[in-house]
């Protein structure tokens, strides 16, 4: 997922707010007929296996049968020809799951100026053209509170992908929550270069656990970090679905996706005619149905619960922000200005970490 995202910070203003692309909007021809185009296999255990688990409850809402096709490569020759079997089936509403999707659902969206498309993860919009991610550094930060109250050593561990803008996001906001509730708490980060290879991550979450780390989150796409934990007697926080499937004693929380909030609104969107994509695509918080927590392990204590969700409901009633001044870099460099909330802009494109985030490559 995302194997060019080193071209989301020149894409910085993706998510900046614009005008609409013109007065008159997207209607369909007909009636809503929804399918998709997933990045991996449905039962990948992370990122397209949440997608798959919107889609039965979309279907239920909107009242219809969605499609779908597994294992569709971020490549033109791959995107083209089932999207457009799709359409030729009738289907005027096509979902992608991927960043490499972008370009040819931009392409896409200019051949069939009558199919809506969007894409997850995307950085190309149009005028029937939507692309939409979610703010994971919300809930990755309220598991980083969990991962602050249950550590021992002091000392967290993270594997991530690569060092991208969304990725860093999500580490600074995993320690900024981490030490809200425990100041002394470090956190250590291993990046494997890539977004879903179970082999780098095993090695990653064995080595932190060799470091004595004994809390390990993740934004990578499998599970294995959670089943390494388990294996070595320690804590984790998965990402993309609820790990505690995969790791029951270990995870004591996860940040999942929720995409059926997001989805069934917008398609309803779509089906009422007159649509505005937003001309720099859609960056969902947890009220709007970006990702969540899923919380909590029984290990956890009540009181901790308790605080986690309070900061939660902060968040969606716009009482706390994360990235909120004044904060500095772990080099003491002013990066948020006291009174001033980061903008979506730097968020995309943040290469600095704020202190307490220790970082080596894998």
């Amino acid at each position: 997922m995302f194997k060019k995202l080193a071209l989301v910070a020149g894409a910085a203003a993706l998510l900046a707010a614009g005008s609409a692309w013109g007065a008159n909007g997207f209607t369909l021809k007909g009636p809503p007929k929804v399918a998709f185009l997933y990045f991996k296999a449905k039962n990948d255990g992370g990122w397209t296996q949440a997608f798959d688990e919107a889609r039965p409850k979309m279907e239920k809402a909107l009242g219809m049968r969605i499609p779908y096709v597994e294992n569709i490569a971020e490549d033109a020759a791959q995107i083209t020809p089932p999207a457009e079997k799709f359409i030729q089936r009738g289907y005027n509403i096509v979902i992608g799951t991927a960043f490499g999707y972008s370009d040819t659902f931009k392409e896409l969206a200019k051949k069939y100026p009558d199919i809506a498309f969007l894409n997850a993860a995307g950085v190309t919009n149009g005028p029937n053209l939507q692309s939409f991610y979610g703010r994971t550094y919300q809930s990755q930060y309220l598991c980083g509170m969990v991962a602050g109250a249950m550590t021992k050593s002091n000392k967290l561990g993270f594997v991530g992908a690569n060092p991208f803008g969304l990725v860093n996001w999500t580490i600074n906001a995993y320690e900024m929550g981490a030490r809200r509730v425990n100041p002394k708490a470090t956190l250590h980060v291993v990046f494997t270069g890539a977004w879903n290879d179970p082999v780098k991550e095993r090695a990653a979450a064995e080595a932190l656990a060799d470091e004595g780390v004994d809390v390990i989150g993740q934004h990578v796409d499998t599970p294995t970090p959670q089943i390494v934990a388990q294996e070595r007697h320690i804590y984790g926080t998965g990402h993309h679905r609820d790990m505690r499937q995969f790791a029951p004693k270990a995870t004591l929380c996860s940040s999942v996706w929720v995409w059926a909030k997001y989805l069934i609104p917008e398609i309803k969107k779509i089906e009422a005619g007159n649509w505005h994509p937003n001309p720099y695509g859609d960056f969902i918080s947890i009220k709007d149905g970006g990702t969540d927590i899923a919380c909590c392990n029984t290990v956890v204590p009540k009181k901790v619960v308790k605080e986690v969700m309070a900061a939660r409901q902060d968040i969606i009633d716009g009482k706390f922000h994360i990235y909120a001044g004044p904060i500095k870099d772990r080099n003491g460099k002013l990066r948020v200005a006291a009174g001033k909330v980061i903008s979506d802009a730097d968020l995309w494109k943040m290469n600095w970490y704020v202190p307490g985030v220790i970082t080596q490559q894998k």
